[in-house]
């Protein structure tokens, strides 16, 4: 049984990593921040690994800190490398974001060498794909045969920054170290929660059921579910074509209408957001700051992500939007993090 370390734990993507290489036998050793996150990485692989947990170890390792990483890595066949830091909004200082993202890559991969560690399959995104391309109005389609030129990017966005300077550094390291690297590119994960520490994806879904987001941005996102994105990981890792890949590991396009559409056919009893906000108003609003600025690079186009190259990786079809976003939704209301709402 090889062991596969997996950083960043607690996040919602790890545990469904944890979760998919603990089913297919492997030990896994995952690293925290701080073991605060001890008990909730338990409770997801009660509900994704049963009675795997012996299989599991939990150590503590920071991006931005060399302490606990050269043990993370000792008797370790492949590195995972999931954890990243993502903001519900554009943060005042962007470092907050982009230091964790670019120097916790680069200390990972730096760890791993120097272990003998040549396995790296790295959780990228869309983000460094489909931005910085002169696309500003109609419809678009993107593949892996694209990277992100964010010296041509309208906006600043830290995230976007930051996984872009991190993947062009795994890039580099991985040619200059002779080290096996392949990235996978998720765009907006939905699908069900382990535990009620969901993501921000989910707080998405979330805040449209509940009618608690009061309007919707005219704009969408390719779909991927966080089962396809885990499933992914472990596809990469056992097929050796893998590897000096990128995936996007992204469904179909949909937009905030067609995500609130889905939601309010299932749930009728819930108060699903209904308006929308002009393209003109989100455009003010982006000045101000605040989630507005994340999104501000979407407005007034649509980026399609083509996700048959990673399909094939995974050897089905994905998770159709639908079912990520309804899965999304039970996963909410099972941890009781929305409550219905009087029409």
């Amino acid at each position: 049984m090889d062991r596969i370390l997996v950083t960043g734990a607690s996040g919602f993507v790890a545990k469904h990593v944890i979760g998919e290489l603990l089913r297919a036998g492997y030990r896994v050793r995952g690293t925290v921040r701080n073991r605060g996150k001890l008990r909730s990485i338990q409770a997801a692989m009660d509900l994704l690994a049963p009675g795997a947990g012996d299989r599991l170890e939990i150590v503590e390792a920071d991006l931005l800190d060399d302490a606990g990483w050269a043990y993370a890595m000792e008797d370790v066949a492949a590195v995972m490398h999931v954890a990243t830091v993502i903001s519900a909004e554009e943060p005042k200082d962007p470092s907050t974001v982009i230091r964790p993202a670019v120097e916790g890559t680069e200390r990972v991969l730096r760890f791993a060498r120097a272990e003998g560690v040549r396995r790296v399959i790295m959780t990228s995104s869309i983000a460094t794909v489909g931005y910085g391309h002169g696309h500003e109005t109609g419809k678009h389609t993107y593949t892996e045969a694209d990277f992100t030129d964010l010296t041509k990017m309208r906006r600043p966005w830290a995230y976007c920054i930051g996984k872009t300077r991190a993947e062009q550094a795994a890039w580099a390291f991985a040619s200059g170290q002779n080290m096996q690297l392949t990235t996978i590119h998720p765009g907006a994960i939905l699908g069900p929660a382990s535990d009620p520490e969901t993501s921000i994806s989910l707080g998405l879904v979330g805040g449209l059921l509940d009618g608690s987001t009061p309007a919707m941005p005219r704009i969408g996102f390719a779909i991927s579910d966080v089962r396809d994105v885990a499933a992914m990981h472990l596809a990469a890792l056992r097929n050796p074509e893998s590897v000096g890949q990128r995936y996007l590991a992204t469904g179909p396009y949909q937009s905030f209408e067609d995500v609130a559409a889905t939601l309010r056919e299932a749930y009728s009893d819930y108060q699903v957001t209904i308006k929308t906000i002009p393209d003109w108003l989100m455009r003010i609003l982006a000045t101000l700051g605040g989630p507005v600025r994340q999104i501000i690079n979407d407005i007034g186009n649509e980026k399609h992500f083509d996700g048959s190259k990673g399909e094939r990786l995974l050897g089905r079809p994905y998770h159709t939007p639908k079912e990520a976003v309804l899965s999304a939704a039970e996963s909410l209301i099972r941890f009781n993090l929305v409550k219905p709402k009087a029409k």
